[in-house]
This record gives C-alpha cells, sequence and structure tokens, in this order.
C-alpha cells in the first residue's frame, strides 16, 4: 500500500443475482467510495437480463469479465489476481474460493466469506475468513483466522403507491391476506414444506406468493395450486415487500438470512423456521420459530395468524447497517494484512 487505500478485488464466478451475489456487489460499490476496487466476473454476468450481476456495479469498480468454459473459471480468475495484485483478494461462493487459495502465498491477504458453511477443500488454504453468522464459526479450525461480522440490508426508499400498485396489478383487494416468500426456488428454502402446508391450512381469503427463481421453479409450481403466485425472478423485490401482509420462511437450511432483514425494513410480521439464520435473529423476529420440516405446525400457525393478522411493525435494524459492517470488514482486512506482512 503506498498510501490509506487499499486495492481490493473482490471475486464473484456466478451469473445469477441472488443473496451472496447482493452481498459481493453492495460491499464493493461501498469500499470503492474510498479504495481501489477491482470485480472479477465471468462474461455471462454481464449478459443483458435483469438478473445479472454487471449492471448493479458501480462505475467506480473496474470490472474483470472472463471468457471461456466455466470449468476454466477459477483458473483464469487466478490469472487477473496475479497480474492485479491486489492488497486483498476476497473471495464469495465456491469457485472464486478456489481462484484465491490458488495464489501464492504472499503480499495479497487471500480472504473470503462464508456465505453458506466452512469447507475444508475452498477455505483452508486461505489466509482468513469471515463468518456471515456465529454458528459457522464451529467448524473452523483454530489456527485459520475468522471473524464473525454480520450481513446488512440496505433500506429501500419509500415510493408512494407501490403496495397498491402490485396489489391491483395481481388483481387483489387490501382486504386480501397476501402471504409471501422470496428467494432461490431450491430445496434448502423449504417452498414444498410451504406448499404442502398451505393446502393443508386452506386459509379464507387469503393468497400465497412465491417470489424467486432456481432450479426447483418448474417443480414447484406443478405441486402448486393454480392460485399461488409464482412470478420467477423480480428486480423490484422491494415492491412485493411493500405488497404482502406477512413473510413466511420455511427454509429446511437459511445461513443467515439476508431476506429476513429485507422483510424488517418493510416491516412484516415474519414466520419462520428455525434455520440457522433465523434462530441468530431470534430476538428481532420476536415470534417463536418453528421446527424444521414440521409441516402440521406450519399449518397451524397459518392458520392461527390468518385469524388475526398482525400489522406492520418497527424492527431496531441499526446493527445491520452497511456503513457499519462495512467499516467493520475494512478493520479486518487491515488486522489480517498486516499480520501476513510480519510473517
Amino acid at each position: 500500500m503506498s498510501d490509506d487505500r487499499l486495492h481490493i478485488c473482490h471475486v464473484l464466478l456466478t451469473d445469477r443475482f441472488a443473496g451472496s451475489e447482493r452481498y459481493a456487489l453492495e460491499l464493493a460499490n461501498w469500499q470503492a467510495q474510498r479504495h481501489r476496487v477491482s470485480l472479477i466476473l465471468p462474461r455471462s454476468a454481464a449478459e443483458n437480463r435483469d438478473d445479472a450481476l454487471a449492471h448493479r456495479v458501480d462505475a467506480q469498480v473496474q470490472i474483470h469479465l472472463l471468457g471461456g468454459w466455466k470449468l476454466m473459471r477459477s483458473y483464469a480468475a487466478c490469472k487477473v489476481l496475479q497480474r492485479l495484485r491486489p492488497d486483498v483478494a476476497h473471495a464469495h461462493l465456491s469457485q472464486a474460493c478456489k481462484a484465491v487459495a490458488a495464489l501464492p502465498r504472499g503480499r495479497t491477504l487471500r480472504t473470503a466469506t462464508l456465505h453458506i458453511h466452512y469447507k475444508s477443500q475452498q477455505h483452508r488454504e486461505l489466509d482468513a475468513l469471515i463468518a456471515i453468522a456465529p454458528w459457522q464459526l464451529a467448524a473452523v479450525p483454530p489456527q485459520l483466522p475468522c471473524e464473525q461480522i454480520d450481513n446488512w440490508s440496505v433500506a429501500p426508499l419509500p415510493t408512494a403507491g407501490t403496495r397498491a400498485a402490485l396489489r391491483a396489478q395481481l388483481g387483489l383487494s387490501d382486504d386480501v391476506l397476501l402471504v409471501g416468500a422470496l428467494g432461490r426456488t431450491e430445496r434448502s428454502k423449504g417452498l414444498d414444506l410451504l406448499l404442502q402446508a398451505w393446502r393443508q391450512a386452506a386459509l379464507p381469503n387469503a393468497r400465497l406468493a412465491i417470489v424467486g427463481d432456481g432450479r426447483d421453479w418448474a417443480a414447484l409450481r406443478r405441486q402448486a395450486p393454480a392460485d399461488v403466485i409464482m412470478p420467477g425472478f423480480v428486480s423490484n423485490p422491494q415492491a412485493w415487500f411493500a405488497a404482502f401482509d406477512l413473510f413466511v420462511s420455511a427454509a429446511r437450511s437459511e445461513p443467515f438470512g439476508l431476506v429476513f432483514l429485507e422483510a424488517m425494513h418493510a416491516g412484516l410480521p415474519i414466520l419462520a423456521s428455525a434455520s440457522q439464520g433465523a434462530m441468530h435473529l431470534k430476538s428481532l423476529i420476536q415470534r417463536p420459530l418453528l421446527p424444521c420440516e414440521d409441516v402440521p405446525a406450519l399449518c397451524d400457525a397459518l392458520r392461527a395468524i390468518a385469524a388475526q393478522p398482525p400489522a406492520r411493525q418497527q424492527y431496531p435494524l441499526e446493527g445491520f447497517q452497511l456503513p457499519n459492517q462495512a467499516a467493520h470488514i475494512e478493520a479486518f482486512y487491515r488486522r489480517q494484512h498486516n499480520a501476513l506482512l510480519r510473517l
């Protein structure tokens, strides 16, 4: 470092927008206000589609796009890192971790965020790790520095009429209870369990919306009743949170649950299974958590809430703000980079 500015290079080798991608892009965009920031993405992340990544990146971030085969992305990313020689190489998700770990140990801090859980083959050769929730720490070897820094959520700007406009588009009057789930449509999210509970609950004057896309979308659509709303990926999730009356997570596994913070920003009451993320945020959720994979319990809880729908509420989210968490991450970089240079 020639001055107080760091050269930070984020490595993200996926190409569709979801929670981990949001974390990486928001962090890179924020850091670019005071540091030199680079971002390595696959070329497919710059395609012209709503769920792509490159169009979400601030102009101050220097993007490096990788072509070639998907299986070669880690190798190609490592070559870019060797050329850039950043102070910090920050990996996000599996392929990126392999790319950063392949860098020779030296002046670049090789780190990653544990978006899911510690995996020895991906993380053991790195210099340090960031955990997003306390439960992740137990699996990390004691010799590998790891600091827990909570995720964050950026409060959306309020837009007058958002709720009414979307509900009108869906053909829903304001007295209809709209129960919503939002996230990747994959097994870990428990959306198949939610559909089972929804059919059993048979709530009057209520609709269910499952918002998001993923490998299980078609299978879920086939098993869902025709009146379940399933728009797929949406570019305006804040509008859907505004339209919901209740947010539900039936997740089998949820490492942190950024979506919980998003629902809280919208003031939504939350009904959640006791996933790892929900347990971490239990004091904020302020509602008893349900056993994971317990369809009857979820059915009963839906019926109880429908009988007496709770009002929107304010949540104390001061500890989950991007400026504060980014400052913690920068301090982590500096401590670990200094320790690396002393070796």
